[in-house]
């Protein structure tokens, strides 16, 4: 909810209409049931009414990612709710640790392990087994439990959950985690960079696992900002080939719709998912998907005189034309991209549950964010050779997946895809193996993209980030999987010749 402008008083409980809203209705809320929390609210992050003057453009939402010292200020004063507008997801976790533990806004080290023990537990249970390549490995998987976080003074945590629950921590639960959505080995906030290739993880019993080495930089001079504007108009038909001659009956209705259309849409994709299968027992095994996807500055364009022009090919196309579903207008998709701020020109303020407003500065101490130097690689595995033996026999072809666990994600209109090994040895191999053309071969729909690799050997991890997978990003639904949530499970699904003392 956008936080209010006006200004604030200070009397004890300042009025409603200088509230923003979801505080305004917590007040609500507790005085309904007869509590009395202290409730404080960070503001700041909204920048939409400068965001032309900030080189923004003309965005329908603006908002800076704040740090965690208004949080930590608002604890301090003694809140006991603390509400906030666009804080980084590890905020509400370093603002807290901050707080207990009187850090200073210049010991990165700290900063930066609870910036890595936010990141572990920010997405639930995706620390715990939920999205986790080794699933079958969990014993009790049922309804994985939410992570818990301790943090001690010195930066380092341990991750657990509560006993009884479902799922498991384990170091390759958390190892996926830390992988997700990441770039590379520097992870910037707008309190500290943390240096993901320090970290150190060890168990420490049952469902506990120490991070432990964390390093931390001083923050870039830059607040991140995320924009988001209409990108235009989407519109998709799903037509269904059945039995034979499917690629031919896709060029006819292809050809078809393309010259029946008025006017010819700014974008317009086909695609097929192929799973027919050879004599099959149903019709939904004998058929595959032709999704055509269309888009449009101009709703009109790709409205319904795109899905009705699909839909008027019924009596005069392919042998067993059909659709998914009835013909649909155009609907808006919206785009979100990045922007970047100097940090002073945002103004970050915590409003106390005394009413007394405090502005947070941002940090003195700035760095400014270049990619870190890349990592040494372990000595690779020696060669594999035996008397009498070719060395062919000495590999076998299997899914990647088979020695590899992977985690993928969004990153705006980015994919990223980290994939780790579990020990040393199969690092010596891997970390040779999987380059970026390797990784190219794997995923030939990455082919035509810029793949960076990053390296991350405490891990015994690799990260590939491949540049505009996702287009404009999920809202745009640029591809099938537009989150790239499986991209790491495709990879693993791909075979290569894996040396046998690994299997």
């Amino acid at each position: 909810m956008k936080p209010s402008t006006g200004a604030c008083g200070s009397s004890a409980t300042p009025a409603a209409s200088t509230r923003p809203g979801l505080a305004t209705a917590i007040q609500e809320l507790a005085d309904k049931l007869g509590l009395h929390p202290k409730i404080a609210y960070v503001e700041g992050d909204d920048l939409l009414p400068r965001a032309k003057r900030l080189g923004l453009g003309r965005p329908l939402t603006a908002n800076a990612y704040l740090g965690a010292w208004g949080i930590a200020e608002a604890l301090d004063a003694g809140a006991d709710v603390v509400v906030t507008g666009r804080v980084t997801d590890a905020s509400v976790i370093v603002g807290p640790a901050a707080a207990d533990h009187g850090w200073r806004r210049d010991q990165y080290d700290e900063l930066a392990g609870a910036v890595v023990a936010g990141h572990v537990i920010e997405c639930g249970c995706q620390a715990t087994g939920g999205n986790y390549a080794f699933f079958h490995e969990i014993r009790d998987f049922g309804r994985p439990g939410f992570p818990i976080a301790e943090i001690f003074a010195d930066g380092s945590s341990v991750i657990t959950k509560h006993d009884g629950t479902g799922g498991a921590v384990t170091i390759d639960t958390v190892k996926a985690q830390l992988l997700y959505e990441i770039t590379g080995a520097r992870y910037a906030g707008p309190d500290v960079t943390a240096r993901m290739d320090s970290i150190q993880l060890s168990a420490d019993g049952p469902d506990r696992v120490r991070i432990t080495g964390v390093e931390g930089e001083p923050p870039p001079p830059k607040y991140k900002v995320s924009l988001n504007t209409i990108g235009g108009f989407r519109n998709e038909v799903n037509f269904v080939l059945t039995g034979l001659d499917l690629e031919a009956k896709a060029e006819l209705v292809q050809r078809q719709l393309e010259r029946g259309l008025r006017r010819k849409p700014a974008e317009l994709k086909w695609s097929v998912a192929w799973t027919e299968q050879a004599n099959a027992e149903s019709e939904e095994l004998a058929s595959v998907l032709l999704r055509c996807t269309v888009k449009d500055p101009d709703q009109k364009v790709v409205g319904r005189s795109f899905s009705g022009a699909a839909v008027e090919l019924a009596l005069a196309s392919y042998p067993g034309f059909h659709v998914t579903a009835p013909p649909e207008d155009a609907s808006p998709y919206g785009v979100f991209t990045a922007g970047f701020v100097d940090a002073g020109e945002v103004e970050h303020v915590v409003v106390l549950p005394d009413g007394t407003r405090k502005a947070i500065a941002p940090s003195a101490e700035t760095l400014a964010l270049e990619p870190a130097e890349g990592a040494p690689l372990p000595m690779p595995l020696p060669q594999l050779v035996a008397a009498g033996r070719p060395a062919r026999s000495l590999t076998r072809e299997v899914p990647l997946g088979r020695i590899a666990g992977a985690r993928s994600g969004d990153k705006g209109g980015d994919a990223n895809v980290g994939v780790w090994v579990r020990n040393e040895t199969a690092w010596r191999w891997f970390a040779h193996t999987l380059t970026v053309e390797k990784f190219q071969e794997l995923l030939p729909e990455t082919a035509a993209f810029r793949v960076t690799r990053h390296v991350l050997p405490n891990l015994w991890a690799l990260n590939f980030v491949v540049e505009r997978l996702l287009g404009e990003g999920v809202a745009s639904q640029a591809r099938f999987d537009p989150q790239a949530k499986a991209v790491g499970e495709w990879l693993r699904s791909r075979y290569l010749d894996v040396p046998e003392v690994l299997l």
